[in-house]
């Protein structure tokens, strides 16, 4: 169920001087290691508004220098197949400016057209079906793919996770509906991973989150994925848990193809609210295979710019990244051992 461990490492500049102190290291290995592929483009933005030709752009520079191929087509075959059902996970909470930008995800989503994916085997989702038709409708219009909420489609009974403190049901979680049981230790996978999608591209918005550092790729994809989540919420021990184990499970992290963090705009204040006033636009996109090395880089830009902004430094959780680095093997949360790749 859990990863194996990662191994080679190298070393990381940073993106930008990093005014903020470093994550401590939480694995030793050989170098070099994780490598994440920035690409940085000054047009990319406008007064916060994405520009589509320039993320474009972007993102088909970022799959063909993270993949080593020279076009679009035979760059996206290297994470995904024609035969997948792919599933786009996006952060849809907070809204198109400061959760996933639709931007980003229709060049992935053409990106994945160019590379001769069905379009009917194209899904972008979240938990909530609401949240993504809110954002991502004129995608599914424009390019015929599918929309699709975690919760919507319903919970597998027979993949779950157990944890020790009982949360509080709600309608919609499992139990709950099935039993109308009020409490319950198992968080259930939704049948949209266990039933329809085979691979998953991960995209995450540079967004803080209070309680886990970031709203990034290991906290969007496990909290979006079961039900019966409140209980690890508001609790950052519980969340420096449950986040990488749920994300271990092999209906997940066993899928995910690729994780994207779209930087085109970091937002370092607010969480689930919308402000751009608390926002940087840094006009870059982060892609890798690791999840981890990329939230740690998230969570380091979302310091810098707060420090820059003299706000009061918000809670970094780092035991939930040591936790899914040193733990889980999930991936690289040393920075001295994450090698960037900017392409500008």
């Amino acid at each position: 169920m859990i990863k194996k461990a990662l191994c080679c490492l190298g070393f990381l500049g940073a993106i930008h001087a990093t005014l903020a102190a470093d994550l401590p290291p939480f694995s030793s290995g050989p170098p070099p290691g994780a490598r994440v592929v920035v690409v940085e483009d000054s047009r990319a933005t406008v007064a916060f508004e994405p520009q589509m030709p320039v993320v474009m752009e972007m993102v088909d520079h970022g799959i063909e220098r993270l993949s080593g191929k020279s076009d679009v087509k035979s760059a996206w075959r290297t994470f995904v197949s024609s035969n997948d059902v792919i599933g786009i996970k996006v952060y849809s909470g907070p809204g198109p400016n400061s959760g996933t930008r639709p931007a980003v995800v229709e060049a992935v989503v053409r990106g994945l057209l160019e590379a001769e994916i069905p379009a009917s085997n194209i899904i972008v989702w979240d938990r909530r079906l609401i949240d993504v038709r809110a954002d991502f409708s004129r995608l599914a219009d424009v390019y015929k793919i599918r929309l699709a909420g975690s919760a919507d489609a319903g919970y597998d009974e027979k993949v779950f996770y157990d944890f020790a403190t009982p949360g509080t049901l709600i309608a919609g979680d499992l139990e709950f509906d099935e039993n109308r049981t009020t409490a319950g230790r198992k968080s259930y996978v939704s049948k949209l991973l266990t039933q329809s999608i085979t691979r998953i591209i991960n995209i995450s918005p540079l967004l803080n989150h209070n309680m886990a550092g970031v709203c990034g790729n290991l906290y969007s994809l496990a909290m979006g994925s079961v039900d019966n989540t409140i209980r690890f919420k508001f609790s950052p021990d519980r969340l420096a848990t449950a986040v990488p184990e749920i994300y271990a499970m092999t209906n997940l992290s066993d899928h995910v193809a690729l994780s994207i963090t779209d930087a085109l705009i970091g937002q370092y204040q607010g969480e689930e609210m919308s402000l751009l006033h608390y926002s940087t636009q840094l006009n870059q996109i982060w892609f890798s295979k690791d999840p981890v090395a990329l939230d740690v880089l998230a969570i380091q830009e979302l310091d810098r710019e707060r420090m820059a902004a003299r706000v009061v430094p918000t809670f970094d959780n780092p035991q939930l990244y040591q936790n899914a680095a040193f733990y889980l093997q999930l991936g690289v949360a040393d920075v001295q051992r994450i090698r960037l790749d900017v392409v500008r």
